[in-house]
C-alpha cells in the first residue's frame, strides 16, 4: 500500500481475489483462482498462497505476461479510470495548460470545482468533472499511483461497475462536503474518490465470508487504514503553514466517510454469491446517489439564505 500523498489540490499491494463459477445453485462467488488441472473446493482453500498468487504444490511455470497485463485481466475498470484521468491531463497540456502549475482559471475551464459558487449557478457537473482534473504532473502522478494500488485491491471485491460507482459517488460526496465547508475554494483531483475506495475496502476486507486466511485479510485491512490515516494527517498538516501546496482535506474526508457508509451494508453479503451481492450493490448505490442529491440541495439552500 503506498505511503505517498494522494491529494485533492487547491489553487499495495495487489490482491488476487477473482470470481469463478462454483458449479452450484448459489451462482458465482468471490473465490481464489482455480489451480491448473481443475476446480478446487473449499477444502483446498488453505493451500492458496496469497504471497505468490498460486496454490501451493501446484505452482505453474513462471509467468511471461507483464504485471500490467495481469492487472488488466482482473481490474479493467481501474485502468479505464486511470486512462480517463491521464487523457484529460494530456489534453489539458496539449491545449496550453501548464504541466507543472496550472492556474485556477485554467483548471476551472477544464471542469474544476469552485465550492458552492459554481453549484449556485447550476453547474452541477463540476462535482463530477473535478474528479478527473489535476493540478500538475506531481498531483496526477501521486493520485494515479494511489488509485492503481487501491483499485487492484478493490475491483475484484466490487466488480467493474462497483469500482466505477464508488469512484463517482465518493468523489462527488467529497466535492459536496468541500463545497459546503469551503464555498469559495477552487479544487480538483481524484483523491476524494481514492479515499472513498479506501473507506469501502476497510469494511469489505472484514467480511466474514471471504475464503482467505483471516490474518492476511487483517494485514491488508491495516494497510488501507494506515494509508487513509497518514494521508488525512498530511492533508490536515497543510493547514498549519502558509505557502506551498494546499490540500482540500474536506474532499478527502467526504470521500472517505461516504466509502465507509457504503461498506456497512455491502460487507455482510460479500462472498455469499453474485446475485445477492450485486443486488445489494444496486440498492446501496441508488440510495447514496439519492442522499447526495438531497445534500446538494441542502447546501444550495443554505448558501442562498
Amino acid at each position: 500500500m503506498p505511503s505517498s500523498l494522494c491529494s485533492r489540490s487547491t489553487t499495495a499491494r495487489e490482491f488476487d481475489l477473482i470470481s469463478r463459477n462454483n458449479r452450484s445453485n448459489s451462482g458465482v462467488e468471490i473465490l481464489p483462482p482455480a489451480p491448473p488441472g481443475g476446480n478446487v473446493g473449499h477444502d483446498r482453500q488453505s493451500d492458496y498462497d496469497l504471497e505468490s498468487g498460486y496454490y501451493t504444490g501446484a505452482r505453474p511455470a513462471p509467468q511471461t505476461k507483464s504485471r500490467l497485463l495481469l492487472g488488466w485481466s482482473y481490474a479493467p475498470a481501474t485502468y479505464i479510470l486511470i486512462g480517463i484521468n491521464v487523457a484529460v491531463y494530456l489534453l489539458m497540456t496539449l491545449r496550453g495548460v501548464s504541466w507543472w502549475a496550472p492556474t485556477a482559471e485554467q483548471i476551472l475551464h477544464w471542469g474544476a470545482n469552485r465550492g458552492a459558487n459554481e453549484i449556485l449557478y447550476g453547474q452541477w457537473w463540476r462535482l463530477l468533472t473535478a474528479t478527473f482534473v489535476h493540478v500538475g504532473i506531481i498531483h496526477i502522478g501521486t493520485n494515479m499511483w494511489c488509485l492503481w494500488n487501491l483499485g487492484l485491491l478493490g475491483e475484484p471485491l466490487l466488480g467493474g461497475f462497483g469500482i466505477f460507482a464508488v469512484y463517482v459517488l465518493t468523489g462527488v460526496a467529497g466535492n459536496l462536503l468541500s463545497s459546503g465547508v469551503n464555498p469559495g475554494i477552487v479544487g480538483a483531483g481524484a483523491s476524494g474518490a481514492v479515499f472513498g475506495i479506501a473507506g469501502v475496502l476497510i469494511l469489505l476486507l472484514n467480511s466474514p465470508h471471504l475464503p482467505f486466511p483471516r490474518a492476511e485479510l487483517r494485514r491488508l485491512r491495516r494497510s488501507v487504514i494506515y494509508f487513509a490515516a497518514i494521508n488525512l494527517a498530511i492533508g490536515a498538516s497543510t493547514l498549519l503553514y502558509s505557502g506551498g501546496i494546499k490540500i482540500d482535506n474536506m474532499a478527502h474526508l467526504g470521500g472517505f466517510l461516504s466509502g465507509l457508509a457504503m461498506g456497512v451494508p455491502l460487507a455482510p453479503v460479500l462472498g455469499t454469491g453474485r446475485a445477492p451481492y450485486f443486488s445489494r450493490q444496486r440498492v446501496v448505490f441508488s440510495a447514496v446517489a439519492g442522499i447526495l442529491v438531497l445534500l446538494a440541495y441542502g447546501i444550495v439552500r443554505f448558501w442562498k439564505t
